[in-house]
């Protein structure tokens, strides 16, 4: 089975009152989770998504509302969940020491507890590919704040291939980097303005006949894109959103 949950589709922002970024992708040998905003917790939550059934968490880059949500959903598969098999969490080079870096400034350090799982912290760099968790990831570096270094990924799970943009603004070889997706998930923060790290509707719209994948859909939608969200020409995803591949 290859299915995608959208546990988290907004901003950093929250705008509409949905979650920051989070998406769970279920594989035939596992499930991984596309970022894991701070939101990330409860959306499983009310999802009914159980933390046990993580195997991978793979970051696209070092902003909070992609990552700031490990810590706790570390503690939580610890003292929740009595969590014992491994959690690899994957991510751009110096993953290890950013998700330790934030536990501590977040008053949950990794290493004053006595940990029931294994926590396996793996770099990717771009244009690395290797296994990670249920897939084949290809990464690739995107157009964003360089400091957080921003990444992009290729999945390839059960025949089928997702690639997914992280946050990114427009790159001339964005197109080519998704070519042959079964599924592209976009981010797509703005409606028209232009940005230099954030990709806008009417920039994507311009340049949809470049993207030769199956499906698009946009996610990390700010405001006005949230009230247009189901209105305008490219399908935009929600939160609890399931899409079978």
């Amino acid at each position: 089975m290859n299915e995608i949950v959208f546990i988290g589709t907004s901003d950093a922002f929250g705008a509409g009152g949905r979650r920051q970024s989070a998406v769970l992708v279920r594989g035939d040998r596992g499930t991984l989770l596309l970022d894991c905003g701070g939101t990330t917790n409860s959306g499983l939550g009310e999802l009914e998504i159980a933390r046990n059934e993580v195997d991978t968490i793979l970051v696209s880059h070092f902003h909070g509302d992609h990552f700031a949500g490990i810590p706790l959903l570390l503690f939580g598969a610890l003292y929740e969940d009595e969590r014992r098999h491994p959690l690899q969490i994957a991510g751009p080079p110096d993953i290890e020491r950013r998700v330790r870096d934030l536990a501590r400034s977040m008053g949950h350090d990794l290493d004053s507890r006595e940990w029931t799982f294994p926590i396996q912290f793996t770099e990717l760099s771009p244009g690395e590919e290797r296994e990670v968790g249920p897939a084949r990831v290809s990464s690739f570096e995107t157009r964003h704040q360089p400091d957080a270094h921003p990444q992009g990924y290729r999945l390839s799970l059960g025949g089928r291939t997702v690639v997914y943009s992280g946050d990114t603004g427009w790159f001339d070889k964005l197109p080519r980097l998704a070519a042959g997706a079964d599924l592209f998930i976009c981010e797509c923060t703005l409606y028209r303005d232009r940005l230099d790290f954030h990709l806008d509707l009417e920039r994507i719209s311009e340049h949809r006949d470049e993207f030769d994948v199956g499906s698009m859909l946009l996610t990390h939608l700010g405001s006005e894109m949230s009230r247009l969200r189901g209105q305008c020409e490219l399908e935009t995803a929600d939160d609890g959103l399931i899409v079978k591949l």
